[in-house]
This record gives structure tokens, sequence and C-alpha cells, in this order.
């Protein structure tokens, strides 16, 4: 039962992400249209979004209190990269796969299905939760997981002239939460005009960010998707043994986590591969078609997962 309620709550999700799969498929969008779509989404909606929820449903001394998440989520990120990189060595993942694999392990996309996950799930009260999923995921995005996609070539090589970019430390979705958190701080009424015009545009972000998979996944081609050995590795350490990893730091380190916390942490750990897989693997000279299947594969396996993963942790 539990079950198909689960199921029933992610229906608004696979109905618009099959809208933006058949609308690419047919032929509506042009081909830069989902890269100018990620940008809106990326740079104004999901900004302001961010800003105007945490104005709504924080307080500076709840925003305090839930700083202690950080660390949980740090411990259970540094074990997934401990696990995941003895995995790769054990089972001989092949060069230019590497980084793929080890970010499938850990990075979750917390931008185009997390967050209009979580809100679905378990509504706008659970958001600043999910806040401090995201702002762990962006740090080890942007700081081991791109070295490592970077540094991972087919041949075994390191390319030659790629630099660490620190402004990809500071997303325009993170810096949206740092404005809020001075508007806080400072204690800055929004006029209701200003903060009526700013839910309009926040709004945009989860349908349009469900339609932007769907569009992705159409461009990536679902008969092209294959299993084998790596990308076995990579489906069975995002969806098996990242929420393992993330349950048992939670049972051991924070066993009186608020219900909504404890729910938050453990579905974003069970969310699909890093949307920008591909691009990063291409700036490693590494497999790129690789990085295009485990993208492909965990967003349409997360609709199966997800459901069950609910109905374990009540």
């Amino acid at each position: 039962m539990l079950f198909l309620t689960s199921l029933e709550s992610i229906v608004p999700i696979i109905a618009l992400i099959v809208l933006g799969y058949f609308l690419q498929v047919k032929g509506w969008f042009h081909n830069d249209f989902g890269n100018d779509l990620s940008k809106l989404i990326m740079n104004v909606a999901m900004p302001v979004s961010i800003f105007v929820s945490v104005l709504k449903y924080l307080t500076l001394e709840k925003l305090i209190s839930l700083s202690g998440g950080l660390i949980y989520t740090f411990v259970a990120f540094a074990l997934g990269y401990i696990v995941a990189f003895l995995s790769v060595k054990v089972l001989n993942v092949a060069p230019g796969r590497r980084g793929t694999v080890i970010n499938t392990f850990v990075n979750a996309n917390t931008i185009f299905i997390g967050l209009p996950l979580n809100i679905a799930l378990f509504g706008d009260n659970a958001l600043a939760y999910f806040l401090i999923y995201y702002i762990t995921n962006t740090i080890s995005t942007w700081t081991l997981g791109v070295f490592l996609m970077t540094s991972d070539s087919k041949d075994g090589k390191k390319k030659q002239g790629s630099k660490f970019n620190w402004k990809k430390l500071l997303p325009a979705p993170l810096l949206g939460f740092i404005v809020s958190v001075v508007f806080l701080v400072i204690n800055i009424p929004l006029p209701s005009y200003v903060s009526n015009t700013l839910s309009y545009i926040g709004g945009l972000t989860t349908p349009l960010s469900l339609i932007y998979i769907g569009i992705v996944l159409a461009k990536a081609g679902i008969k092209t998707i294959h299993f084998d050995k790596d990308s076995i590795l990579a489906l069975v350490g995002r969806f098996i043994i990242a929420p393992l990893l993330m349950f048992l730091v939670l049972k051991l380190m924070a066993p009186q986590m608020p219900t909504a916390e404890y729910q938050t942490f453990m579905i974003q750990s069970a969310t699909p591969a890093l949307a920008v897989l591909p691009i990063l693997a291409n700036q490693g000279d590494g497999d790129v078609e690789f990085s295009t299947n485990i993208v492909t594969l965990s967003t349409i396996l997360f609709v199966i997962v997800i459901p069950i993963i609910q109905t374990l942790i009540g």
C-alpha cells in the first residue's frame, strides 16, 4: 500500500519527463532549446525558488540548528568515495570510465531531479533539509568530482591544460541560498509584490526541470542504452551502496534526527547520476558514450528505485 502511495506521488514527475521526451522526439524543440532551458532553470528559476523558499520556511535559528546535517552528509560522501575507489580498483574499471563510476557512486542530480522530487514527496517544508544535501553535493561535485572526471582519459593519461574552475563552487542556486541567508541575518522584509513576483518565477523550476530531463533522454536515445560490468557497478553504487551508507551514517550518528530530514537525505542519496557527466567526460577525453549511458539508465531506473526506498524508510 505504501509502495503504491509512493508511486502515485511521483506520477506527476514521470508525466512531465515523458512530456519533455515526446515533444523533443516530435521535433517541437530546436536542438539548442535544451541548453537554453537549462540556463533558464540554473541561472534564474532555481536560484529565485531557493531564495523565496528559504525566506518563507526558515528562520535564522532553524538554519543554524540544521548545520549538523552538513557533518552527516559529508561523512556519507567521504565513505562513498572510499568504497567507490576500492570498487573501481578491485573490479578493474576501464580508463575513461573510472571518474564516471566514482561520481555515480557519490554525487547526485540534486538540481533537475532532486529538488522537484523532494517537493513532490515532502512539500516545501522539507526544503531546508534538501539545501543541506545540495550544499554537500555541490562542493563534492565541483572539487573532487570534477577533478576525477577531467583527469580520467581513455588512454589512461591526464589531459594537459585542464584547470580547476573555482566559479563552479558558487553556482547560481547556491548563490540564491547565500543571498537568502543574508536577508535572514539582516532581517530584511520583502514587499508583497516583490515576493509574489519572485514566487511566480521560482514556480517555473519544477515543471521546466522535469521537461528538461525528458529532452535529455530523447537526445541521448533510449534505444542506445545497454548494460555491462562497469555500468552495473555504477548503478549498484548509486541506488544501493549510496543509500546504504547514508542509512548507516544517520542511524549511528543521528538516531534522533527529525523524520523529514532523515527521509530527505535518504531519498536524495538515491537520485540519478549527474546530468553533466557526459560534458565533464568530454573535457577529460573520457568515455562520453559510457557517461551518457549511465545518466540515461539512472534517470530511467530512479522511477522504480525511489518508491522502493520510500517504502523501506517509511
